[in-house]
């Protein structure tokens, strides 16, 4: 029987498993994989012994014949799942030596992603110190006879895969409660760990190749739209590209693989991407809100010879190409390339696409090569190019699915630039990737119409900064998010008072996460499952992480990573030698606290902290019990922290403000409200029009320095704190 239904799921699924062996394992042992569909016990039972037995609830045994028959040959362990005693009745089971199959979800998971796990499971390993092997079921999701609200059709490809044997830490400092929360999150932890390593290994290693097997699924979806109104499938996004790659062989110089890509939030700049790596070429993205100067000197560090841009946007947003033409550097546009393409070349293109099913796209290039180039803030000193490969981007897609719960009815709001790493990953890499549609919004920085488009599109999913957010809560209706589920910030410090103002404005929990560039960018991150606030969350999955003491930081310290998903390299020939001497190592400059459960807690940039007195103050943390702490000045008042140099203490710190009525007494008990110490107060107040801001949203913390340095008493009153 069992042969036979194994070659039925070779059959209708193309069924392959890995590492059968370890279900030899004798008992007491676990089987714990996770649950997606009905047909679940089918991909795990073709290989299991018959003293394995199905942990199943009495009810759900007498649901069909089927399920009656299961129950007759002794395949299964009824249980009366509201009965105390049913726990006690499994943990005897395995004491005798028993092998039992247990979804630790207790329950079909209808996102297609690991839920929450019933901390019975804990208390089962806790008892019996059963070794433990969890199995991830991949691609079932997509079974007809899975509840997951997206696509289901047969001939989808599932496999199974089975961990070793683990034998679970078992402390011995901790209640029987404690214990099996410890163990039933130790049990999560190897179970999300499982699906980004499965994925890792058997899933595309190219993004082009990544979006073309999604695209080969669902060729019809409408996966992108912008603020034209246009929609885009995946075949007719990646026929435009094929044209566009055949434009490259001709347009491009070849002595350049990197080509600079000036472009806002459009669908055309998904296609331009595309394209170049159709076309073997390396998209450098350029930030457009640094000036030409800086550009300019982006390009030089990156040897860029031409710049993809498009005419109607340059014009829009008052971009003087003149110094990037004086040094040579060409300036290809979309709106010229577009009429060099005729109508016939059009439909043979979306004929082919019928054909090929877009295997010409498909690249042969390993995931290694750089993907994209990715150019700094700047905010503490000049940009530094960052490459990033198809592998990078890829495995920090696969670390964020592994944690969060998207789904294929999903619909992501993206207003954050392709040129800042976050924006790219929420505007271009995942919903292409995993096949989620999302809009792609030019700026943003349009604080009253983000929201309206939100309200309109029923979004479900929204990247921004604290800086933005801040913005949209101000202008926004209660009623504007009224279907986001997830609103993940990032690239700067959450506010309380941000944090509180969407959840009783909006009913919203905005979940932190934390990153770098150089990480692609997510290094940490709060999921619905485990959110945890005050802190960025857990590292994602596959990565290591090791904190450097530093004087005076009694708790935490300089966090270094290393991961998958960690860059290639610096463009910048010191910074990237720095890179290589550390063996993989990034240094983030951060200085950061893990707690025992091992949540991560920002303290602020290492450059971001003074030393007063011998004393290391954080200004972040500073700003922090600033913000959001002067409502009597209204929502605009914003309060930015420099340290300078003092003959006295070492440093003193001098707040800048946009707000000429804040006084030193209200700084002074802000700071005390927020229980830091009296070193933590700004010695003086200078008033600014305005806190100079990155095109990230974030401080410019270098340019406020020099502001501050620059401006004389009279244009910036100055007012000593007591």
């Amino acid at each position: 029987m069992k042969r036979l239904l194994f070659w039925f799921a070779r059959l209708f699924f193309r069924f392959r498993a890995y590492n059968t062996e370890v279900l030899s394992t004798p008992g007491p042992v676990l089987l714990l994989p996770n649950h997606v569909s009905w047909l679940d016990w089918l991909f795990l039972g073709v290989f299991l012994d018959d003293d394995w037995k199905f942990v199943t609830s009495r009810e759900t045994a007498q649901t069909s014949w089927l399920h009656r028959r299961i129950m007759i040959n002794r395949r299964t362990f009824p249980i009366e799942v509201t009965s105390p005693y049913a726990v006690k009745r499994m943990a005897e089971f395995l004491e005798k030596g028993g092998r039992l199959v247990l979804f630790p979800e207790g329950r079909l998971s209808h996102t297609g992603n690991l839920m929450k796990l019933f901390d019975g499971t804990g208390f089962l390993i806790f008892k019996t110190r059963a070794r433990v092997i969890t199995a991830y079921l991949r691609g079932a999701l997509r079974v007809p006879f899975s509840p997951h609200p997206g696509w289901h059709r047969l001939r989808t490809p599932v496999s199974a895969h089975f961990s070793e044997a683990l034998v679970a830490p078992h402390p011995t400092h901790l209640s029987t409660t404690e214990a099996r929360s410890h163990l039933t999150a130790w049990l999560r932890t190897q179970m999300v760990r499982q699906q980004f390593e499965v994925e890792m290994q058997h899933g595309p290693n190219h993004l082009l190749n990544a979006i073309v097997e999604t695209a080969r699924l669902h060729p019809s979806f409408k996966v992108l739209q912008d603020a034209t109104g246009q929609k885009l499938s995946y075949r007719r996004l990646l026929v435009g590209a094929e044209l566009l790659s055949r434009q490259w062989s001709r347009q491009l110089q070849p002595e350049a693989r990197h080509v600079g890509v000036l472009l806002p939030n459009v669908n055309a700049a998904a296609a331009t991407v595309i394209s170049l790596w159709a076309a073997g070429r390396v998209p450098a993205m350029l930030n457009f809100s640094t000036g030409s100067a800086v550009m300019l000197q982006c390009c030089q560090l990156a040897g860029i010879r031409d710049v993809v841009t498009s005419r109607l946007f340059v014009q829009k947003a008052r971009i003087d190409p003149a110094p990037l033409l004086a040094a040579g550097i060409r300036i290809l546009y979309l709106d010229d390339l577009r009429t060099e393409i005729s109508s016939t070349q059009r439909l043979g293109a979306l004929l082919k696409s019928y054909l090929d099913r877009h295997a010409s796209l498909v690249s042969a290039t390993p995931g290694t090569d750089t993907a994209v180039v990715l150019f700094t803030s700047g905010s503490e000193g000049i940009p530094k190019g960052v490459e990033l490969s198809h592998q990078n981007l890829l495995a920090n897609l696969r670390q964020m699915l592994a944690s969060l719960d998207l789904t294929d009815r999903d619909r992501f709001f993206n207003a954050l630039p392709l040129f800042h790493s976050f924006g790219l990953m929420a505007g271009l890499v995942a919903p292409l990737v995993r096949g989620i549609a999302c809009f792609l919004y030019p700026s943003p920085l349009h604080y009253r119409i983000v929201p309206t488009l939100l309200y309109d599109l029923n979004s479900t999913v929204m990247f921004g900064t604290p800086t933005f957010l801040n913005g949209y809560a101000r202008k926004a209706h209660p009623y504007d998010f009224r279907s986001v589920r997830l609103m993940i910030a990032g690239a700067e410090k959450l506010q309380q008072a941000t944090f509180d103002l969407y959840a009783r404005k909006f009913g919203i929990r905005i979940l932190e996460g934390y990153g770098a560039t150089e990480c692609s960018p997510v290094v940490c991150l709060n999921s619905p499952l485990e959110p945890r606030y005050g802190s960025v969350g857990k590292f994602m999955p596959g990565m290591e992480w090791k904190l450097e003491t530093l004087d005076g930081v009694p708790e935490g310290g300089r966090l270094l990573v290393r991961g998958p998903n960690v860059m290639r390299g610096y463009l910048n020939p010191e910074a990237n030698r720095k890179f290589r001497a550390l063996d993989g190592w990034y240094d983030t400059g951060d200085i950061v606290h893990v707690d025992a459960d091992g949540y991560a807690h920002v303290l602020g940039r290492l450059k971001r902290f003074a030393k007063i007195s011998g004393e290391m103050v954080s200004l972040t943390a500073v700003e922090d019990a600033l913000a959001g702490a002067f409502p009597q000045h209204g929502l605009r008042c914003q309060v930015a922290v420099v340290a300078v140099p003092d003959e006295d203490k070492g440093e003193r710190l001098i707040a800048a403000t946009n707000e000429p009525k804040l006084s030193p007494e209200e700084l002074r008990a802000a700071i005390k409200a927020k229980g830091l110490s009296n070193l933590c107060v700004p010695r003086e107040i200078r008033v600014v029009r305005e806190i100079p801001k990155l095109g990230t949203g974030k401080i410019n913390h270098r340019e406020l320095a020099t502001l501050l340095a620059a401006s004389p008493p009279a244009e910036a009153p100055e007012r000593t704190a007591p």
